[in-house]
């Protein structure tokens, strides 16, 4: 058999972490059994539905169903054609009284139409129906799944849920049960918040003699305290860990270890994790989220990738910082600096805070600590130190024996000169070793940024 599977999100936001990874796992699943991904938009609730929401949802994978109502609303046809479903004409009042009456009685809310064996012609004037699925009322419903093990409810606990709404529409259930079976969808990996969905969707399945596809519900991811995780209590939108500096691969590698692990694997390659991956080894606990260990994770993929396209990141964030274009010299510079900054940035927004101060326009603004260093002393030092490396080689070494030379003369240790260089010249106390940091600057505009210094500009 051959496995195809689908991401069905609905239209209504931002693409989820969850959903992201419920994506992540539907697609290895695929690509292990050489299969089919689809991507699925379920968009039958019309009011929360928008354009954009689906664009995001497009965006954040990066990488509709509302058109098949007519085919869903045709299936709902056939199940009344077939006895297997009916038109319930229960007035919306006669409905809050079964609700009251529940509540009242306290326990689950169960509708049991008075029309599920009554005649249409016996239905009130004026009364739109709605058609219900005719559920079994004894016995069970068993579903044998994949991450959950064997799952039943008993047919007394599920009512006789709506599949046409009055207004001719397809509620959720329907249409998602037809869209997977008209897409020969063979495996349903979703989250396990969808469980009590598929007890419904198999009575479904099993009323239009359908195959029931394999279903695997996966453990939601908690926050770091165990709580699910809400957009009120952090970051759940996958949009927005791009925009914190966080790489696409990092958050791959991060999510996929979430529920799932290869032995003690940390670090996984896409390649790997297709050929590792089977969703029988997703555990049924909830994930928790670790900023840390992705902190981590997105640290080793900065170091691991290529300068060019970290170049692009730092500088699209830069130049919107600075609202101007970097020029050709100020890429050149932080392509310079790069090997020396990615070892020291776990993001790419840290690490374009990192590489700010190369093209920071002058004079620099010293931070409260730095500016501390630059004393009357200091800045007479520093005057005297401009002038004495006026000339000669721009290289780390040399410029570092130079700064050597120039202490001993002035009687001070290096510390003495090196620390107000470079709050000179960077702003900070906190930075690459200064001499490579002078040489990756260029002469001119280092000897530029100590005379500000020195004269107390910025």
């Amino acid at each position: 058999m051959s496995v195809v599977v689908r991401f069905a999100p609905s239209p209504t936001g931002f693409l989820h972490i969850g959903g992201a990874r419920t994506a992540l796992f539907n697609w290895l699943y695929a690509r292990h059994h050489g299969g089919v991904f689809r991507l699925r938009i379920e968009d039958t609730d019309r009011q929360r539905s928008t354009p954009e929401a689906v664009a995001a949802i497009i965006d954040g994978l990066s990488w509709h169903q509302f058109a098949g109502a007519a085919r869903h609303a045709e299936v709902a046809h056939e199940l009344l054609a077939r006895g297997r479903a009916y038109y319930c004409y229960c007035t919306p009042e006669e409905l809050e009284a079964m609700r009251a009456q529940a509540r009242a009685e306290k326990r689950s809310v169960h509708i049991k139409s008075p029309w599920r064996d009554r005649y249409p012609a016996e239905a009130p004037a004026g009364i739109a129906p709605v058609i219900r699925l005719k559920a079994p009322q004894e016995g069970a419903t068993t579903i044998h799944d994949l991450v959950q093990s064997e799952v039943t409810v008993q047919n007394s606990e599920l009512d006789d849920l709506i599949i046409l709404r009055a207004d001719g529409t397809p509620t959720y259930n329907l249409s998602v049960v037809v869209d997977d079976h008209d897409m020969g969808i063979t495996h349903v990996i979703r989250g396990d918040d969808h469980l009590n969905n598929a007890f419904r969707q198999t009575q479904i399945y099993r009323a239009l003699d359908w195959p029931v596809p394999e279903f695997a519900h996966v453990p939601l991811i908690h926050d770091e305290s165990g709580r699910k995780m809400s957009k009120r209590r952090g970051t759940v939108a996958v949009d927005a860990y791009r925009e914190m500096g966080y790489l696409p691969e990092a958050l791959r590698n991060y999510l996929m270890r979430l529920g799932w692990s290869h032995g003690d694997d940390e670090i996984i390659a896409t390649e790997d994790a297709i050929r590792w991956f089977d969703i029988a080894d997703v555990g049924r606990a909830a994930a928790r989220f670790d900023q840390a260990k992705l902190d981590s994770i997105n640290a080793h993929y900065i170091r691991e990738a290529d300068d060019a396209r970290l170049l692009g990141l730092i500088a699209e964030r830069l130049e919107a910082e600075f609202a101007r274009p970097l020029t050709p010299g100020d890429r050149e510079r932080l392509a310079r600096a790069l090997p020396a900054l990615k070892p020291r940035a776990k993001t790419v927004v840290e690490l374009a805070d990192k590489a700010r101060f190369y093209v920071a326009p002058r004079p620099i603004q010293p931070s409260p600590d730095a500016a501390k260093l630059l004393t009357g002393d200091a800045r007479q030092l520093l005057g005297e130190l401009a002038a004495d490396l006026d000339g000669g080689a721009w290289q780390a070494d040399t410029i570092e024996q130079r700064l050597r030379d120039f202490a001993g003369t002035k009687n001070v240790k290096l510390g003495a000169v090196a620390q107000p260089l470079r709050a000179a010249l960077t702003g900070s106390l906190a930075s690459p070793g200064i001499f490579e940091v002078m040489e990756v600057l260029g002469r001119e505009e280092s000897l530029a940024r100590i005379a500000d210094a020195a004269a107390g500009r910025g």
